[in-house]
């Protein structure tokens, strides 16, 4: 059975120099000398099994700058989406077929999305300049988040694009550019029987729900449109004690040991 593991990478899979995972770690990003992201050594060791028995594709926000930066050193994982799956790595490379119908895809966003670079260039929270990822999404910080995001949400129009928080950062992004259509399009293109996937935060739900297997840390119930998240076939939310990594790689080999195709007809 061909299964395909697609998994969120920050807070999920690594995490940065800011959370306390112990001292059983490895370094996996370097950024301006200074060590910013970490996997614990049991994460190490699972994720290396997982890769034994199927398909691993890291799904991130990421941009593809920011996604090269990681050395996971588990061995070789062939495929990446990066830029909310607006981006397909094949062997460390941009596939220019998915990366023209990513923009296809995006192209009746368009004007929601200039409207909301004006928004956001006039807004007086906003602390770093206002990023057009690939054409694909936008990207800023700001003071008041929430704030900011409030401002978007009435003024855009959000049955087109959606706003995020993640901390500070504050999106918007396409309907169509979610990690949920990017495991379906590469689901599609790779055969898979059956997919896995794992993530902590709202961009995940789409990708979480669209799996036949889901892991997630109980504090996404809070964020998350709980009308998107059951329509998931399977599953599971846990406040896991320790880790979240170490405990979803677990529950990833548990599923490809007793796992079967789920029926969707």
């Amino acid at each position: 059975m061909k299964i395909v593991f697609f998994t969120d990478l920050d807070n999920t899979l690594l995490y940065s120099y800011k959370h306390d995972i112990g001292r059983a770690k490895r370094c996996v990003e370097v950024y301006e000398g200074r060590e910013i992201s970490y996997i614990t050594q049991r994460t190490d060791t699972l994720l290396k099994e997982v890769l034994t028995k199927m398909t691993v594709v890291p799904v991130t926000t990421r941009t593809l700058e920011q996604y090269r930066r990681i050395r996971l050193g588990v061995g070789s994982i062939p495929y990446a989406l990066t830029c909310n799956g607006g981006i397909l790595l094949c062997g460390g490379k941009i596939e220019q077929t998915w990366y023209k119908e990513s923009l296809e895809l995006v192209a009746d966003s368009a004007p929601q999305l200039e409207k909301a670079q004006k928004l956001l260039e006039e807004d007086r929270y906003r602390s770093f300049e206002v990023r057009n990822i690939q054409d694909l999404f936008l990207f800023t910080k700001s003071s008041q988040p929430q704030a900011s995001a409030k401002r978007l949400a009435e003024y855009l129009d959000t049955s087109v694009v959606d706003v995020f928080c993640n901390g500070m950062k504050v999106y918007v992004v396409p309907v169509a550019m979610n990690k949920g259509n990017g495991l379906k399009r590469l689901t599609a293109q790779l055969g898979a029987e059956l997919t896995i996937a794992a993530g902590d935060s709202e961009f995940d739900i789409p990708m979480l729900a669209c799996a036949d297997y889901a892991a997630a840390p109980m504090e996404i119930a809070a964020k998350a449109d709980k009308r998107r998240l059951s329509s998931a076939r399977r599953a599971v939310m846990t406040q896991a004690e320790g880790v979240f990594s170490e405990w979803m790689l677990e529950y990833v080999l548990r599923m490809s040991r007793f796992a079967a195709p789920v029926d969707s007809s």
